[in-house]
């Protein structure tokens, strides 16, 4: 009996806000929203960002007067939308126009004479230089004086004006570790924990639910991050403590790792005591963990999987290496696009241009996640159906240029997608009830290479007009979340039928083929009953491609009720209106701002003794259902 991986919860954080209940999603399509819609979507945006809150009972803004819903857009409107999205890097995370840095300096003494000074024994060098001479202090036994014949090499304080300056952050005021115990936790594990409990919370299920539905290796957590947590908290701390004389602290090192997303939520969040771990694969990250979850969710060796990835690399030492790489959009080519002798926070929103004339990728940062259920578990426990995910198909380029250059691999990945969908639902869902969240990075080689990729799949499938949406012009690039960022908008064009256009397409160059594609700058409404499928598109770093195939939520009930018949599923469908009424209850409470966020450090700790062990079964104290060990012969040709 096949297994279909079921999305039943989802949330996160990136520019443009809370993921869950498609709040992300729709500070995208702002412009197209209804009233209501629109006011709920700037309350939990101005709660987010800490511009209003909840005292007493009632919502007030920053000068403790009560303030309605619909208000809020009056009073604090303009603000939110320039403080989300793409925009100047704001000083919460650093100062673009003053980093500082150590320069390296040689100096000499004037007319050829020596160089002297009094220095503590202490800091003498324990490699005294040749041309060093030190003799004992006459003030006192705790100095000497140091003489030097030649030059003098030292490094001193310094500061620099960044040359990149524009970046996806989250939204300004927004502080994901406010919300628990999260001293010296680095900014990434900060927003991995937010994210999961967001994601958690969507469900409208009980955590405590799902751990008893099913046997403790039946869960798995697939998550991680690409250049690990880099700030002064873990891996920055770690690089530059010998250089800058501070101590080399304990957590360093561990909090640096790439694994430690995955890690923070099953030790913190939902004591897992199952399956995990992350694969890296640049920015294809998201999908190669998708892949590992919903592999073992079809396998039936796992009921329940959490994937995600979290990225926090706004940083000065990783946009200069980007920079360096002649990656990203910085101020001199933003200029190049401006009218103006200055760049405006409008060439800032603007400054990642997918599949048109573009100058390179925006840095961001995110963390999104999902929850999956096999679909016998959802029918189960009346989860909600968001959606499902049918297959992941990942390649590598083979023999390449560089590194860096694209390659082969992404065709590949395209067509098994696109081949996938038509043997699932045929050619006329592909043909017409499908649509591509591209990856589109904003640079020269990604628009030329992706939309042939894209392009030549549509002809060879009979595509004429195959819609393109690339959410990264207005949350920009990730990194290792990137994909997750653009699973979240098709969750969001099923729900509400807008496909969000790319807005920066004012105009489209003559290398970008699309002949049977559809770029379009305004967002494009469909009849979301009309959409079947997304392909959700990735191209990484190193030949890392990977092209997700999602089916939307009326195809995954309809693919439900076939398979597990008409009276279960209306069985289903009245446990399913309690979740969703649970669900919607913490969607209310988040946009006026309480999340829910539980951080549970020694809490529940199991030991040796809370294990009972016999050759058929391990059962682990705090679960109902115990851990198989009477497994089959994986091998019976071989042995018997």
């Amino acid at each position: 009996m096949s297994h279909l991986p079921v999305i039943v919860g989802f949330g996160g954080i990136n520019s443009a806000g809370r993921s869950s209940f498609h709040h992300g999603y729709k500070r995208m399509i702002i412009d197209k929203l209804s009233d209501t819609e629109r006011h709920k979507t700037l309350s939990g945006l101005a709660a987010l960002m800490g511009l209003v809150k909840k005292d007493s009972g009632r919502l007030v803004d920053d000068k403790g007067q009560a303030i309605g819903s619909d208000q809020i857009e009056a009073r604090f409107g303009n603000t939110i939308l320039r403080n989300t999205l793409l925009r100047k890097i704001n000083p919460q995370l650093f100062d673009v126009e003053n980093v500082q840095l150590n320069t390296k300096v040689t100096a000499s003494g004037i007319d050829g004479e020596s160089i002297r000074f009094t220095l503590a024994k202490r800091d003498l060098p324990k490699q005294i230089p040749e041309n060093w001479y030190v003799t004992a202090s006459t003030s006192d036994d705790q100095t000497v004086d140091v003489r030097i014949e030649g030059d003098l090499e030292f490094y001193t304080k310094n500061s620099k004006e960044m040359q990149v300056k524009t970046a996806g952050q989250l939204p300004t005021g927004f502080d994901p570790g406010s919300f628990y115990n999260s001293i010296n936790h680095p900014r990434g594990l900060q927003m991995s924990i937010f994210s999961a409990w967001d994601t958690l919370n969507s469900m409208g299920i009980d955590w405590e639910t799902v751990r008893q539905a099913v046997a403790p290796d039946q869960i798995g957590v697939y998550a991680g991050s690409g250049h690990g947590q880099m700030d002064e908290n873990a891996g920055g701390g770690l690089m530059k403590a010998l250089v800058t004389g501070k101590r080399t602290s304990s957590r360093y090192l561990s909090l640096s790792l790439v694994d430690m997303p995955s890690n923070f939520i099953n030790a913190y969040v939902i004591g897992n005591a199952g399956h995990t771990g992350t694969q890296i694969a640049a920015c294809a990250t998201f999908l190669y963990n998708l892949e590992l979850g919903i592999r073992e969710i079809q396998a039936g060796r796992r009921r329940v999987v959490i994937v995600g990835n979290a990225e926090a690399p706004i940083l000065p030492e990783i946009l200069d290496g980007y920079k360096a790489m002649g990656a990203l959009a910085d101020d001199s080519r933003l200029l190049n696009f401006s009218n103006s002798d200055q760049v405006t926070h409008e060439d800032r929103a603007k400054s990642c241009r997918p599949f048109g004339e573009n100058m390179g990728f925006t840095l961001s940062e995110s963390s999104q996640f999902v929850v999956l259920f096999d679909d016998d578990l959802a029918m189960e426990l009346g989860a909600q159906v968001h959606g499902s995910v049918a297959d992941v198909f990942i390649k590598a380029d083979g023999f390449k240029k560089s590194i860096s250059s694209p390659g082969i691999g992404n065709f590949v990945t395209l067509a098994k997608a696109a081949g996938r969908l038509r043997a699932i639902l045929g050619d006329k869902s592909l043909q017409e009830g499908s649509f591509v969240l591209a990856h589109g990075s904003g640079t020269p080689l990604n628009r030329t290479t992706e939309s042939q990729g894209l392009n030549e799949v549509a002809k060879a499938f009979g595509i004429a007009d195959w819609p393109i949406a690339a959410v990264k012009c207005y949350l920009g690039h990730p990194l290792t979340p990137a994909s997750g960022d653009q699973l979240m908008a098709a969750l969001g064009t099923w729900k509400y039928g807008w496909i969000p256009g790319i807005f920066t397409l004012d105009s489209i160059p003559d290398d970008v083929q699309r002949s049977n594609l559809s770029l379009n700058q305004d967002h494009l409404e469909i009849d979301p009953a009309k959409l079947d499928g997304a392909l959700i598109n990735s191209k990484g770093f190193g030949g890392n491609n990977a092209t997700g195939l999602a089916l939307s939520p009326h195809i995954t009930l309809e693919m439900m009720r076939k398979k597990h018949g008409k009276k279960a599923f209306t069985a289903y469908q009245g446990k399913n209106e309690l979740v969703v009424e649970k669900a919607e209850k913490y969607d209310i409470a988040a946009i006026e701002g309480e999340y829910n966020i539980a951080y549970k450090d020694n809490e529940r700790i199991l030991k040796e003794e809370d294990l009972t062990l016999t050759d058929k079964e391990l059962r682990i104290s705090g679960y109902d259902k115990p851990v198989n060990l009477d497994l089959e012969n994986l091998f019976p040709e071989m042995t018997s």
